[in-house]
């Protein structure tokens, strides 16, 4: 039976003035046995935003790897805990690109509940040849990251 409308699509953000925002909703299956969400989720939750934001950006991370020509990793991480999350509040991941260098980018993500920062974090990730070196981001990436960081829209 063929259906009327066509099936939501998964959530995948959208940027609003250069600053990309990432809808999330927590489940039972986040929160452990205190009923707040597991310290280790926040990583969770800000490494799909950080997908998101670069698919929606134009960046074709899957294309890179398969193609063996090269893949992003966290280097660093920063983390502050602020307040906990707990089942079924509506929560929002906020990413900022801060920094442009030529094989890496550090961006801002905050988990946010309405105004309150839940987690803030700063996270540095490095382009890498599939041997796990580092190397130079495609030059159109850079553009893209360093057309953000100026508060540009990227999809005028």
């Amino acid at each position: 039976m063929p259906l009327a409308d066509p099936l939501p699509a998964p959530a995948s953000g959208r940027f609003i003035a250069a600053v990309h925002h990432f809808p999330l909703r927590i489940y039972f299956e986040d929160t452990d046995l205190s009923g707040l969400v597991y310290h280790a989720n926040y990583l969770r939750y800000m490494e799909r935003a950080r997908s998101d934001m670069l698919r929606i950006a134009g960046i074709d991370q899957r294309a890179n790897h398969e193609g063996g020509e090269g893949v992003y990793a966290v280097t660093d991480l920063k983390l502050a805990y602020r307040r906990p999350a707990r089942l079924d509040d509506d929560l929002m991941v906020v990413s900022q690109m801060m920094e442009v260098r030529a094989a890496s980018c550090v961006i801002q993500q905050r988990v946010m509940r309405g105004e309150d920062i839940l987690t803030d974090g700063v996270i540095t990730v490095a382009y890498l040849t599939p041997q796990g070196r580092p190397q130079r981001q495609p030059r159109p990436w850079i553009e893209i990251f360093s057309r953000l960081m100026r508060g540009e829209d990227i999809h005028p």
